[in-house]
């Protein structure tokens, strides 16, 4: 599968917003974008006029680069969000959020999507007490997510969770640090989302 290995602080000065794609870096005076908050390239310091369309591109690429999809999985995912009852733009949302990389990231174990990622691709997680090694695993109401048992020694899991204290974890999700397991209350809805994004954009363009 392909996947992005240039800067990612690029990404969020080219997004023109912080996406939070080095977790704890990214609030710090190290953040990229704070030192040079314009697009890069040559021409990034210059006035930028977006049509329609690139306002629309923009924010595809924007939520797609925050949970670290490529667009072919982007792609089907609203496909299959498109296909199911409700409204598209939220369906689409809250499968990005179910995403079992993205639930162990906002449980706090871990401090970017990218490092949640790598993490259950090694096999440090389980779902309702069966190893999951695939970062897409959709989870559904009341699943348990915990840390294995051999993968709770790990420091970077316990440095986490020490900085999840300054973030906010979501109302949809249990968290018992202390176990490290997240319990999945209720699927999340769209006003469980606090990122700026507009996924009416998405709709609109993938409907053209």
């Amino acid at each position: 599968m392909s996947r992005f290995i240039g800067s990612v602080c690029r990404l969020c000065r080219r997004e023109n917003q912080k996406l939070f794609l080095k977790g704890d870096r990214c609030n710090t005076d190290k953040c990229a974008f704070e030192r040079r908050g314009y697009p890069p390239g040559q021409h990034g310091q210059g006035r930028i006029k977006f049509s329609e369309y690139g306002l629309q591109l923009r924010e595809k690429q924007k939520i797609k680069r925050i949970y670290g999809l490529a667009e072919k999985q982007f792609r089907n995912l609203f496909e299959k969000a498109d296909r199911m009852k409700g409204v598209t733009g939220s369906n689409l949302l809250s499968m990005l959020e179910r995403r079992l990389d993205n639930v162990a990231y906002r449980s706090g174990f871990a401090n970017s999507r990218a490092e949640a990622r790598q993490m259950v691709r090694h096999g440090h997680f389980a779902v309702n007490g069966h190893r999951v090694n695939v970062p897409s695993y959709m989870v559904e109401k009341g699943d348990l997510v915990e840390v294995r048992d051999k993968s709770k020694t790990l420091a970077r899991i316990g440095a986490a969770l020490e900085a999840v204290k300054r973030r906010e974890i979501p109302q949809w999700l249990e968290l018992d640090g202390t176990a490290m397991k997240s319990r999945v209350r209720d699927l999340p809805a769209r006003d469980d989302i606090t990122a700026p994004m507009e996924e009416r954009m998405v709709v609109e363009l993938y409907s053209k």
